[in-house]
């Protein structure tokens, strides 16, 4: 993938709702928490992001769910738990939603991120600091959504991911440069956007 819009807007089969995580342990305590090997077992949620998913599930105004995949890591699977509980769905881990991978920044400081995220907006296919392509993480990201419009239609289904996964998703989704994803208004914890 280039700098250039490569994923024209086009008609869907399913509707999808994206959200980021509840906020977490990894937002809290300020770090950069990426890799699988730590943000599978640790860094779950929150109190606050308890709290924000209580919040939302006592005021949903969203169409409800058929189906939920969900990052493997451990901050988005309680997301998907709270909100699988409430609707009685059934939760699907899936790889592809998994946050991106920041190299050698992992367990710093999250101050660190603008740094990366200037980097990006110079070249979405850089790997300074061993962090990953901005073109993967929309590779894998759309390649989700491709899988789920082969294989299913008419359903609503729920992708619980994390904030720069989702970021880089609604660029490409919009045909816009993937050099831009941070001109974008930054994701909330437990936010959701939907694709209709």
């Amino acid at each position: 993938m280039s700098n250039s819009p490569l994923f024209a807007r086009q008609p869907r089969r399913n509707r999808y709702l994206l959200m980021r995580h509840g906020h977490s342990e990894a937002n809290a305590s300020g770090l950069i928490i990426s890799c699988p090997e730590r943000g599978i077992g640790g860094f779950g949620l929150s109190p606050r992001g308890h709290a924000q998913l209580e919040g939302l599930l006592a005021d949903w105004h969203w169409p409800l769910p058929d189906r939920l995949l969900h990052s493997d890591f451990r901050r988005t699977t309680e997301t998907a738990e709270w909100v699988g509980r409430h609707f009685g769905l059934f939760l699907a881990p899936h790889a592809g939603l998994r946050e991106r991978s920041f190299g050698d920044l992992e367990g710093l400081s999250d101050d660190r991120y603008p740094d990366i995220w200037a980097l990006d907006a110079d070249d979405p296919g850089h790997q300074a600091f061993g962090v990953e392509r901005v073109t993967s993480v929309a590779e894998r990201m759309l390649a989700v959504i491709a899988a789920l419009e082969a294989e299913t239609g008419g359903e609503t289904i729920l992708l619980v991911s994390h904030g720069d996964p989702l970021q880089i998703l609604l660029t490409a989704l919009e045909g816009r440069p993937l050099s831009a994803h941070r001109d974008r208004e930054p994701l909330s914890p437990a936010s959701i956007t939907m694709l209709s």
